[in-house]
């Protein structure tokens, strides 16, 4: 095992470079496996998933229809979310099943790709960290699909009924792009799973020394201002979507803290032992 991490260590530039190629050549065969198999799911995915946002029937319509039934109205109730689809391009719908075979073929595939990600940089830890490779790819992968989850469930609902409703005017009719409205479907899913894997991105930060718990807490204002330009982006302009998606933001950068405090404790409690 000594001379297995040896060997590692005295690896050339080139030799990590090699390395990580092939990683990424694993791994992007790895999407696009499960893409090829999203695209002849091309109904399912599409009709059954990608369009329920669209209808008012679907699950989150309901839920906040009943939640607001409880408080003695129907004001959160949506009856019809008045818009229709084209497509204007001669290549749109093609392009457009293209590149969603691709993100979901990401998505499925992304504990493979962790899994490729930890390889690549396992060789740089202690062996006891190399022993939490099981962890690792199972929270990664747990607060991912929780993310992507909350995009579809919720920003994405959010999003659409939103804007589908909106109107400057009575004449002009609203005839949405199939384009736009796939890609405002991926982002919000995609970027809301990227976003909860901010405690996993500040774990590392803290082992490679760029950040600590201090500072996290010091830039805490400054952190909400930034979760709130986030929500913005990835929400419809209207306060409440904003703080519907900034509340699990936050309290995974309150959770990125305690992770923060834990690698820095188990770090000193390493160099006691060492001393």
């Amino acid at each position: 095992m000594a001379r297995k991490i040896k060997q590692e260590k005295e690896m050339s530039f080139l030799d990590h470079v090699e390395v990580l190629r092939w990683h990424l050549v694993r791994s992007t065969g790895a999407i696009f496996t499960f893409a090829i198999v999203a695209f002849v799911m091309k109904d399912f995915i599409f009709n059954t998933i990608l369009f329920a946002p669209k209808e008012a029937s679907f699950i989150t319509y309901r839920f906040f229809c009943e939640v607001s039934k409880l408080f003695g109205t129907a004001g959160l109730c949506i009856t019809e979310i008045p818009f229709t689809f084209q497509s204007l391009a001669m290549a749109e719908q093609f392009s457009v099943h293209i590149w969603t075979s691709i993100t979901v073929g990401f998505i499925i595939a992304f504990p493979f790709v962790i899994w490729e990600f930890w390889k690549f940089i396992s060789p740089g830890l202690y062996e006891k960290e190399r022993k939490g490779a099981l962890s690792f790819i199972v929270i990664s992968s747990l607060l991912f699909f929780i993310g992507v989850l909350f995009g579809y469930y919720l920003v994405t609902p959010l999003s659409v009924n939103f804007l589908g409703n909106y109107s400057v005017s009575d004449i002009v009719e609203r005839n949405i792009t199939l384009g736009s409205y796939i890609s405002l479907v991926r982002s919000s899913s995609l970027a809301s799973g990227l976003i909860f894997e901010l405690p996993i991105v500040m774990y590392f930060l803290t082992k490679m020394g760029l950040i600590t718990p201090e500072f996290l807490k010091r830039y805490r204002k400054h952190a909400l201002v930034v979760v709130l330009i986030l929500a913005a982006i990835i929400t419809p302009p209207d306060i409440i979507s904003q703080i519907i998606v900034g509340i699990p933001i936050m309290v995974l950068y309150e959770v990125s803290i305690f992770i923060s405090k834990m690698v820095i404790k188990n770090e000193l409690k390493k160099e006691k032992q060492n001393a």
